[in-house]
């Protein structure tokens, strides 16, 4: 089997691993109540979407 000639550095190691990391998901205002939601979803404060109201709480 192929072994490594030399070892991998913790440098190199770390530039491979730049794009293993967690995304925090875009949020924006809800438009009735002023609270945050997930863009393109329904807000679960309210129940509104796109400034109708489409749950009824």
């Amino acid at each position: 089997m192929a072994v490594p000639f030399r070892r991998t550095s913790k440098t190199r190691k770390n530039k491979r691993r730049t794009h293993f990391k967690l995304e925090v998901p875009g949020m924006v205002e809800c438009s009735d109540c002023g609270e945050m939601k997930r863009s393109h979803r329904v807000c679960k404060n309210c129940g509104s979407y796109k400034g109708q109201n489409v749950i009824n709480k």
